[in-house]
């Protein structure tokens, strides 16, 4: 009976609790809300935006952060600007939450995908991957400052993609598309093709035989997989603009989107190969047959052909270059 009692009590507490931070985030939504209103009456020009869009912007990204961290896929840290990143994006454009949403969902899946072997491959896995905020920007990062300016250029909103329309926010659109897709197209290379491919892989630069898990390296398989990542972004672009947009029936036809994203995966993995076989540590123990750390190396250790001129913090810069460049 004191079980029952104390059960029924925690679920009490808990359902309180849920009912206590729905009305907060209510509450702030509705406060934005009023913001926006006084500003569009101010300025005049500004759109105001609607109460439900502010609480989809903060309830939904709350929801996926707060469950990242739950299932280790992000740390403290990298919620925090998980939430940040999928504010802005929510609020800008739904077809852009969607992109993230898809990228998030499937990177985190296949980060703990055939973990045991990554294990045996790389030194510094994590269970889930628990990326930070470094990470975080580095990913999200680009493709928050194009929705910034999104907004400033068209305001808050579903457009259809049609440079004859919208030229100037047609583009912010597709290159936040790009940023997204390069993201996937490297995040699945890297995670599938590691684990797939029969093959070892070739060093992007001299096309040399490298162990798997060389930075820089690249396989058929991780070529393939980029391309698909690119795909899945964009086809979740695709769909949210035929849910969203009123207009699709006098616009330039959308399908091309899905092929854009396709187009940026492959782009964006070959563009952070190239990076990670140029610029990033890599070392490689003889004796475990494993990729070490550049904090971990020591005797009995083999470098990699590339140039061992920056930490893996470093290279996250460069995942934001990759992103960058097909953006």
């Amino acid at each position: 009976m004191t079980y029952q009692r104390d059960d029924f009590l925690k679920d009490y507490i808990r359902m309180m609790t849920n009912m206590v931070i729905l009305s907060l985030l209510i509450c702030i939504s509705l406060a934005f809300w009023i913001i926006s209103i006084t500003a569009s009456t101010y300025y005049g020009t500004l759109r105001p935006i609607s109460p439900w869009r502010w609480l989809f912007s903060i309830v939904f990204p709350l929801l996926i952060s707060s469950q990242g961290y739950k299932k280790k896929s992000l740390d403290h840290s990298g919620a925090l600007g998980g939430l940040v990143v999928g504010f802005i994006l929510t609020v800008a454009n739904f077809s852009f939450f969607t992109s993230l949403l898809m990228f998030f969902v499937t990177s985190s899946k296949l980060t703990k995908w055939r973990k045991n072997a990554k294990k045996q491959i790389d030194s510094e896995y994590k269970e889930g991957g628990q990326r930070n905020w470094v990470q975080v920007f580095c990913n999200g990062g680009v493709p928050t400052e194009l929705a910034l300016l999104y907004m400033i250029e068209n305001g808050p909103g579903e457009i259809p993609i049609d440079f004859s329309k919208h030229y100037t926010a047609s583009w912010m659109c597709l290159s936040l598309l790009g940023a997204l897709a390069c993201c996937a197209g490297d995040t699945w290379a890297s995670e599938i093709g590691t684990v797939l491919s029969k093959s070892e892989p070739r060093l992007i630069t001299t096309w040399e035989k490298v162990p798997i898990g060389t930075n820089g390296g690249i396989t058929v398989i991780g070529l393939i997989s980029s391309l698909l990542g690119g795909t899945v972004v964009g086809v979740a672009y695709f769909i949210t603009q035929q849910i969203f947009v009123s207009d699709l029936d006098i616009s330039a036809p959308q399908w091309p989107i899905i092929m854009f994203g396709a187009a940026a995966g492959l782009l964006g993995s070959i563009v952070d190969s190239y990076l990670g076989a140029t610029m990033q540590y890599s070392v490689y123990s003889c004796t475990s047959f494993i990729h070490l750390s550049w904090r971990l190396s020591t005797v009995g250790t083999e470098y990699m052909p590339c140039l061992p001129s920056i930490s893996p913090e470093g290279i996250w810069s460069c995942d934001h270059l990759a992103s960058l460049c097909s953006s």
